[in-house]
């Protein structure tokens, strides 16, 4: 089956990184998907706390809305801390995957035992409410951090995609783990290459959300309308959360 439209959300207000993440979901799209790539524009540029998800989740909720209006069939939130997910899934009718969520599903698919590599120290703390949230606590061998902001993604020098690689090695090698997970959308782009030189299976969670998207549609299946992820009471709302009404 083909023909779906896919909104990937970059939660952050990057354009660059929402053409990696673009690119990324892209290349491992059905022939006959469209991938819309979008970001807000309010918000921060990088998410990287607690603080920045709570402003970040709006801008998910309005890319949201604004999906449903030009009739998409499926949604990512990509940015590993999944910001909005369960609102996002109140709002839509087609299924909403975010990545943290996707990347560690896949893992367990093929592998007892994954790691995480993720940006900042913080987003360890971060990632691991995540894996306790979904079930997943007991597949985690650990988490590991490069300890750089997730810009430095985007900088051009290359720096921080080594240090994912280095990483990625020490994870291998000292958690004897079968599998590993890459912590933040914007190392979408490095998981095929790392995945060939570790040799064993290397996830990033954008392409993977992306393949869980198509999966769900082809089956035809959406977000349940049915209890908590019904369509949210409608009541007025005031101010800058107008456009969410």
């Amino acid at each position: 089956m083909s023909g779906f439209r896919i909104q990937v959300i970059n939660p952050n207000t990057s354009v660059e990184m929402t053409r990696t993440i673009g690119e990324a979901a892209r290349a491992v799209a059905m022939p006959g998907t469209e991938i819309l790539a979008v970001c807000p524009t309010q918000g921060g540029e990088s998410i990287e706390g607690h603080f920045d998800e709570a402003i970040a989740a709006v801008g998910v909720l309005e890319q949201i809305k604004r999906g449903q209006a030009q009739g998409v069939d499926g949604h990512i939130i990509a940015c590993f801390g999944d910001p909005g997910l369960l609102a996002a899934r109140e709002l839509a009718k087609g299924p909403v995957i975010g990545i943290a969520e996707a990347a560690m599903h896949m893992a367990t698919l093929v592998a007892t035992r994954f790691s995480v590599v993720t940006t900042l120290p913080r987003t360890v703390i971060i990632a691991r409410h995540l894996l306790r949230q979904y079930g997943f606590e007991h597949h985690c061998a650990a988490l590991h951090a490069i300890d750089l902001p997730v810009l430095a993604l985007e900088d051009g020098t290359g720096l921080a995609q080594q240090k994912v690689r280095e990483r990625c090695i020490q994870a291998k090698n000292e958690d004897n783990s079968g599998a590993i997970v890459l912590g933040c959308g914007g190392m979408a782009n490095l998981a095929r290459e790392l995945t060939a030189e570790l040799g064993i299976p290397v996830i990033d969670g954008v392409t993977a959300a992306v393949k869980m998207v198509e999966s769900l549609l082809s089956l035809g299946l959406g977000t349940s309308k049915h209890g908590d992820l019904a369509y949210p009471n409608k009541k007025p709302l005031t101010g800058c959360f107008e456009m969410l009404s």
